[in-house]
């Protein structure tokens, strides 16, 4: 197994706040890493340490075999990086904007690269058109172009899919994974649960921790969630009244279930015994990993009280 991320204990403060505490990731080579949390829970922070951009206070590791203080300008060379926001020039055509980032990495067989990218990505026959005037998925397909236009080993996507439409995520998925394919390694951060269960692991951090890792089954085996869902006329009206109940930490309507989860399998069952009447009928079913985080945040929650 050859290792791409393996870092320990990484930290860091701005002024007071601790926004990374004591993060380990090890990542292998190839492999797509989703990485969760809520907004403002370290992941931005964690990519940057990763990446070079930032300096961690504490802990020590390599990433693609170099070391994250000592080598950070050969980390750098290595990877490409996609922020959350569209941070090409928008006055620049597509093709204008991958010809100067290959002049700023001071690519060789720079037209050559430019066309693989552009028919890669399926933005050849855009090629003339202004940044400024694509639509939400193709600057994201020109984002990724451009990060991953200097051949890098490792690629770290800070949310890349927010206010995309399902399609366009689905075609940017599919591109992540034919790149993985060839032997690069992903880090996403994303709020999306579907495109978590497409990465081959995920890590989710909560509050500059990270509180789990592992495969999506992994880590909803080693929650130790239980779930029942109801259905029948009017079950999603019951959402309040069993949230309030011992045991149910979500009780949520979708469509025309009922989602009640929590953490141990006989309090939860008492929590819906008063409803299991007509018209409704229950069943238990798999937890999700919305329940599993949610779990994780009442726990943080709790712990920090």
């Amino acid at each position: 197994m050859t290792l791409a991320i393996d870092v320990r204990g990484l930290s860091k403060r701005f002024g007071d706040k601790t926004v990374v505490d004591g993060a380990t990731i090890q990542l292998e080579a190839g492999r797509i890493c989703g990485f969760l949390g809520p907004n403002g829970a370290g992941k931005t922070t964690t990519l940057r340490m990763l990446c070079g951009l930032l300096t961690p206070d504490a802990g020590e590791g390599t990433c693609l075999g170099f070391d994250i203080r000592r080598q950070s300008d050969e980390v750098k060379r290595r990877t490409g990086y996609m922020t959350q926001r569209f941070s090409l020039y928008e006055d620049l055509t597509i093709e204008e904007n991958l010809a100067f980032i290959a002049r700023v990495y001071g690519l060789d067989r720079r037209r050559e690269r430019v066309q693989a990218a552009l028919e890669g990505l399926g933005l050849v026959e855009r090629r003339a058109q202004l940044a400024g005037a694509l639509s939400g998925g193709w600057k994201q397909r020109l984002a990724l172009a451009g990060a991953t236009l200097h051949e890098p080993r490792l690629l770290l996507l800070d949310e890349p899919t927010a206010g995309v439409d399902p399609r366009a995520r689905r075609t940017f998925w599919d591109q992540i994974h034919r790149l993985a394919a060839s032997g690069l390694t992903v880090l996403v951060s994303t709020h999306y649960m579907d495109e978590a269960e497409r990465c081959h692991e995920i890590a989710y951090i909560l509050h500059g921790r990270l509180l789990a890792r592992g495969t999506v089954s992994e880590v909803l085996q080693n929650a130790r969630i239980f779930t029942f869902v109801g259905e029948g006329e009017g079950v999603g009206q019951l959402a309040g009244e069993i949230a309030g109940k011992p045991g149910v930490e979500t009780a949520a309507a979708f469509g025309q279930a009922l989602h009640v989860a929590g953490p141990d399998r006989a309090t939860l069952e008492a929590a819906i015994a008063p409803y299991r009447r007509d018209p409704f009928t229950w069943r238990e079913a798999p937890a999700t990993l919305e329940d599993v985080f949610i779990h994780l945040m009442n726990d943080a929650g709790a712990e920090a009280a």
